[in-house]
């Protein structure tokens, strides 16, 4: 065989190699930016759920002003998140007042008792199970590509293909991961 060949062998090869990297790097980025879409759709259907059970829940506690209050700021925040980052900050933020509202509601029988109340509870826990699945898929595709992005030989030509940095967890705040880390201790 001649020189000639043998480089061109090799050229074909090496493209073949590029190719298949980059195919495979753009596929979990598209399955990436994919996933959290998802996560946006069930945070955009919680949003609106939140108006509802605000109303409702006002009509039975008109003076508990400052819960609402703080409910709809933490909407209004999550709602204008940008990022990855910023949206993880905000939305812990958000599913902490989401329980001072609840809180709330447990001083009131009545409310418990209306059949409004119960429906928008049940489509909001409906909701958070939808995000926290979304949640976990968009972080397991993310762990993809960033384990591909960074692993031999990947990790030699992903930055001259265009991919640079890793792709951003979407994680608990400091606070809900002191609270994983220290579980409420149930006495009886």
């Amino acid at each position: 065989m001649s020189v000639t060949l043998i480089v061109i062998i090799v050229i074909v090869l090496l493209v073949v190699v590029m190719t298949v990297m980059y195919n495979s790097l753009v596929r979990l980025n598209v399955r990436a930016n994919e996933a959290w879409s998802d996560i946006t759709v069930q945070l955009k259907r919680r949003y609106d759920l939140i108006p509802n059970l605000v109303s409702t829940v006002k009509g039975y506690a008109s003076h508990e002003k400052t819960v609402f209050e703080d409910v709809t700021a933490a909407r209004s925040n999550a709602m204008g998140a940008q990022g990855v980052e910023e949206t993880a900050k905000a939305e812990n933020q958000f599913s902490q007042t989401l329980k001072s509202l609840f809180a709330v509601s447990e001083n009131y029988p009545d409310l418990k008792a209306n059949q409004n109340f119960l429906d928008l509870q049940a489509q909001l826990t409906d909701t958070e199970d939808k995000i926290q699945a979304s949640r976990r898929f968009y972080n397991g595709i993310v762990r993809d590509f960033n384990t591909k992005r960074t692993v031999f030989p990947t990790n030699i030509f992903a930055g001259m293909l265009g991919f640079k940095q890793d792709k951003q967890f979407f994680e608990l705040d400091e606070a809900a991961t002191a609270a994983v880390q220290n579980p409420v201790d149930v006495k009886f």
